[in-house]
């Protein structure tokens, strides 16, 4: 966090420091900036959003995001998760939702970063390797898309790499940095 943001934040947020000083000691991170497009449509809804990483076989590997209506009475916003085909197929028919650290509300337009600590349970586990971030997009009244991005993952190995999309998706990158 730079420093500026860290003070300003800090004065509004009393306590903020300790928190701040935690994550940012030694700890390494896995960011995703997601860019959802502005679409020129008659309908538009927020598209849910998954975030996962698989093998270079597409065999399920870890969770990072998924971005649903968290807020729907009766938990009815995770009913529409099985149009994330993918990722539902893959993981998320195995999950009960809302998933600590995981599960959030949906993006609007725009570039948003997820960011997860490397030393996470999910993360901490893969092995040195090769691999692919995945993100799916779907949305009602919509299409649906998915990006991949390779990246090689293994200690003090920083990473940067990015795709993009082309409907559902803008631009997609990753970087990993290592304590």
């Amino acid at each position: 966090m730079p420093p500026s943001l860290r003070s300003t934040l800090t004065r509004l947020v009393p306590g903020l420091t300790s928190v701040a000083s935690v994550a940012s000691a030694g700890a390494g991170e896995l960011t995703a900036s997601i860019e959802i497009p502005q679409l020129n449509v008659a309908e538009y809804h927020r598209p849910y959003v998954a975030v996962w990483i698989e093998t270079p076989k597409r065999a399920f590997a870890a969770n990072v995001a998924v971005k649903y209506d968290v807020e729907m009475a009766d938990n009815e916003g995770e009913t529409w998760l099985k149009d994330l085909r993918q990722w539902w197929r893959k993981s998320g028919r195995e999950l009960d939702l809302p998933l600590d650290g995981v599960s959030g509300p949906t993006l609007p337009v725009g570039t948003h970063d997820i960011t997860v600590a490397t030393s996470a349970p999910a993360l901490s586990e893969l092995p040195a390797g090769n691999y692919v971030l995945v993100v799916e997009a779907s949305r009602e009244v919509g299409g649906r898309e998915l990006v991949r991005v390779p990246f090689a993952w293994g200690a003090n190995q920083s990473v940067e790499a990015s795709a993009a999309g082309k409907s559902e998706l803008g631009n997609i990158t990753l970087r990993i940095s290592q304590p």
